[in-house]
């Protein structure tokens, strides 16, 4: 199949590995600060550095792109791909920053079950990047991605109409508005990554 067809750079996918595993590490530690609030700063600071490790490497996956003469797939399928990736860990980062910046102290039930689906379709993701080059697979990792944005679309309803549901502080409101929202962000780009999977996979099988 893949593997087969092309003589090529296969250090793409070993790059690709990488940077799958920094957004499953950035989901597992936003998990952790939202199970962690007393916390924050030093989960910050954690989830920033492995922001930064990931930016490096999506510049060293387009470098390469440049450099290589024969690459396994389509040049624009690997900068879409490792952008797609990139631009989730940047909101995972973005989250735990909006997460001190607006000082929460004690977090409701709904965001930690929002994280916890973060986290899981992360892992989903990583295990997709890895088998990348098995479309069946693949689409049986979309499959489960797909069902746990469901999930997350169900848990993110919900939570927003409690908020509003009898006489809410108006700036609780705003605080858990904007949490929700940007953990619903983070899930949907998951979804979206899986779609390139997807379509990269089967348009080399």
């Amino acid at each position: 199949m893949l593997g087969r067809l092309l003589p090529r750079d296969d250090q793409f996918f070993e790059l690709f590995d990488q940077l799958a595993g920094h957004l499953a590490t950035s989901a597992q530690m936003l998990d952790a600060l939202f199970s962690d609030a007393p916390h924050v700063n030093e989960h910050v600071k954690a989830i920033k550095d492995v922001e930064h490790k990931a930016d490096l490497l999506t510049l060293t996956i387009n470098q390469r792109i440049d450099k290589s003469f024969i690459t396994p797939i389509d040049r624009e399928d690997i900068h879409t791909l490792a952008s797609r990736l990139d631009d989730v860990i940047d909101l995972l980062d973005g989250t735990s920053r909006r997460f001190a910046m607006l000082h929460i102290t004690e977090v409701l039930p709904p965001a930690r079950q929002l994280a916890a689906v973060l986290m899981r379709a992360a892992a989903e993701i990583k295990t997709a990047v890895r088998d990348m080059r098995k479309p069946v697979l693949v689409t049986q990792h979309v499959v489960i991605i797909k069902q746990l944005e469901e999930e997350g679309d169900a848990i993110y309803h919900e939570a927003v109409g409690a908020l509003f549901s009898g006489k809410p502080d108006p700036l609780e409101v705003i605080k858990w508005k904007e949490m929700y929202d940007t953990l619903e962000r983070a899930i949907d780009s998951c979804m979206g990554v899986a779609q390139v999977l997807q379509s990269i996979s089967l348009k080399n099988a």
